[in-house]
């Protein structure tokens, strides 16, 4: 969808938001009031106060949470269209450093959410196939087949990325508008048998069932009932995808359509949770038993697909997520591809593979849904916190809410922190799998981050300025061969006349390398998503360029493709000589040939660094080796790249001392 058709509320875009955005949320009914009956102890012990007061709950947290925290508070802080942490980040880590830290925390934990949302919501609608008596008489309670049918599907999933989230939200979002629709359907359907139910919008049933007796989890009860917003977060980091006004139009609709199923499982236990029949169903589901008969072959199959496309919103997001993670300089680089009409449609194949390895995973080690509803919604309340944390900084900075900032943030936090600890109590029951996780992702953040910040400390810079002289001379040897026209080195810092000492020793140190020009290109990813601008100087010549590339964090680094249209201005300009070429398929061309020089750093054992900077550039160097090649990241890789390794000397070199052992002579 382009940016310009995202600004606008149409019929594609709600379409869109709703196989995309919703998925998550809106798959919560299968899995909410099941979690609250089980962990209650059964049909047996529900009181009609415990059941409306679980409904309340529900509707307060959707309401208070992701109506307006998200929709209204967290959506307005879009940067430039964009929604997610690291979007809101950007936007205010000039207030302090130290955001870094929720930002890495809050995106970590909405990662390792996005492995956990598929396998419980995938799993959770197979089981649902036990309610078929054809099913039943054939496997029973046999989980292994569920499991083999999650798995599958979880295939089938996954191989759907490569086509793009535009491909996958169109061919999606008629289904969910049906699943939406359905959800609305049979919820009037049971909740018309019993209209009393709507007295549950009084908060003071939510607010009595937290210290009824008749609740046997306290307080902690809330862990189950953040499962019904769980997808608040991925709602924000699809921003981007489908844009906020098809989000505030559809919102209304969906939610709606939660909460008459909500109410109307509601009413369906009012009516049956006293009754023998269903007290002895293993395992029991309200989702899938209050639907009308023969209507269950039909609500699984439904069920399924909306299972399906729950995980696309989280892997929609995890793509967006890691994709400014790495324009940021948080995680190391990956080829990302955009296989869609507008930018913000992209696939990341190495995240896809992780995830669905970690995803399948998670299912054979949990099996049944029960025991991964334990590790679901810990990771994302963290996230959520993370969120919040940020949002005040957003709040503070803009003076209309400087003034409410810390109303509303201490607000969400005191109800977010109350979730966190319902959430960690299930810690040990597989809530830890999801720390784990993300702590995994936290760990690689942390070591990208500050092996930055150690290699930015130390590094050595020389004046360019200085050695012009012999960068002349050597353009002018005629006996030395031409290496190519066009020397590029990709910097990692240009500042006014410095640059790296490393590149002025490719050049004239490791093999003289002659050239008519020499580039030296540096990126700088703008806090803005869709920034294309750069800036040229020549250092006083004709054969020097110093350029600076500011490209958006969602716009890729196709170095090749930029320079190709700077050298053509600069000689429009006559700022650079034109290059006639004598050879070529192109008559009459007069741009030459370009070599691109990457220089790779490995950690000398010159260096002098404490063991634990040793141990954080070692590892940050190996990841680097085991991921993409930075001619692929640039898209340089059908151009002419030269590999060349340098020392990477951190920190001053280690003293020798050597003693000489003198022999006489005789």
């Amino acid at each position: 969808m382009s940016s310009s058709k995202m600004k606008k509320v149409t019929a594609g875009g709600l379409l869109v938001a709703m196989g995309v955005v919703y998925g998550d949320i809106g798959t919560s009914p299968l899995y909410v009031m099941k979690a609250l009956v089980e962990d209650n102890g059964g049909l047996r012990t529900l009181t009609p106060d415990f059941i409306l007061g679980s409904v309340s709950l529900v509707f307060w947290t959707l309401t208070l949470l992701t109506t307006i925290k998200y929709v209204l508070i967290a959506l307005s802080a879009d940067n430039h269209g964009e929604g997610g942490i690291f979007s809101l980040y950007t936007l205010v880590r000039k207030n302090s450093r130290y955001l870094i830290i929720p930002a890495i925390i809050g995106g970590a934990a909405l990662l390792a959410d996005g492995v956990l949302t598929p396998a419980v919501t995938v799993t959770t609608a197979i089981e649902g196939l036990r309610g078929i008596p054809v099913f039943f008489d054939r496997f029973g309670n046999d989980q292994s087949i569920i499991v083999g049918i999650t798995l599958a599907i979880l295939l089938v999933l996954f191989a759907l990325q490569r086509f793009g989230t535009e491909f996958v939200g169109k061919a999606f979002g008629p289904i969910m508008l049906g699943w939406f629709t359905f959800l609305g359907i049979v919820g009037v359907m049971n909740f018309a048998g019993d209209l009393s139910v709507i007295r549950a919008l009084d908060p003071r049933y939510a607010i009595n069932l937290l210290f009824s007796p008749d609740n046997s989890a306290g307080l902690f009860i809330l862990g189950n009932i953040f499962l019904a917003t769980t997808g608040a977060e991925a709602l924000y980091s699809d921003l981007g995808h489908v844009g906020k006004k098809n989000i505030y139009a559809s919102w209304p609709y969906i939610k709606i359509c939660l909460m008459l199923n909500y109410f109307g499982q509601a009413a369906w236990l009012l009516q049956v949770y006293q009754n023998p029949t269903y007290q002895e169903i293993e395992n029991l589901n309200p989702f899938f038993q209050a639907l009308p008969q023969g209507w269950t072959v039909f609500g699984v199959s439904f069920a399924t697909l909306a299972a399906i496309i729950a995980s696309q919103a989280l892997l929609s997001g995890s793509f967006t997520l890691v994709s400014e993670a790495i324009k940021l300089k948080l995680l190391p680089r990956m080829q990302i591809i955009y296989p869609g009409a507008s930018i913000g449609q992209m696939y990341i194949p190495a995240l896809n593979t992780l995830l669905w390895i970690a995803c399948s995973g998670v299912v054979l080690f949990f099996q049944t849904s029960t025991r991964m509803e334990a590790a679901y919604g810990l990771a994302i309340t963290v996230t959520m916190l993370m969120t919040t944390i940020l949002l005040y900084f957003y709040l503070h900075q803009n003076k209309k809410t400087r003034f409410l900032a810390p109303f509303i943030t201490l607000f969400f936090a005191a109800i977010e922190g109350i979730f966190f600890i319902s959430s960690a109590t299930k810690f040990f029951h597989g809530g830890y799998v999801a720390i784990l996780l993300a702590s995994v992702i936290i760990g690689v953040m942390l070591i990208w981050e500050w092996g930055n910040r150690i290699q930015e400390n130390a590094a050595e810079e020389v004046a360019l300025s200085t050695y012009i002289p012999q960068l002349k001379q050597l353009r002018e040897d005629d006996s030395l061969p031409l290496s190519q026209t066009n020397v590029v080195f990709m910097v990692p810092k240009l500042q006014d006349d410095q640059i790296g000492q490393q590149f002025i020793y490719s050049i004239l140190d490791k093999r003289p390398k002659r050239a008519k020009v020499y580039w030296f290109v540096n990126v700088e990813v703008t806090d803005e998503p869709y920034t294309k601008k750069y800036e040229v100087s020549m250092a006083d010549t004709d054969f020097i360029v110093k350029l600076k590339l500011y490209l958006g964090f969602r716009v890729p680094q196709e170095v090749n493709l930029y320079i190709r249209q700077i050298i053509q201005e600069l000689m429009k300009d006559g700022r650079l000589p034109l290059q006639p070429q004598r050879y070529s398929l192109t008559p009459g061309r007069h741009v030459g040939d370009f070599q691109f020089v990457m220089i790779e750093e490995e950690l000398s054992n010159a260096t002098a660094l404490s063991k634990w900077q040793k141990q954080v550039m070692q590892t940050k160097l190996f990841i680097k080796r085991h991921t993409i090649s930075p001619e692929r990241w640039f898209g340089l890789e059908y151009s002419d790249v030269v590999h060349e390794t340098v020392p990477l000397v951190i920190g001053q070199m280690k003293e020798s001392s050597l003693t000489e052992l003198r022999i006489e002579e005789r």
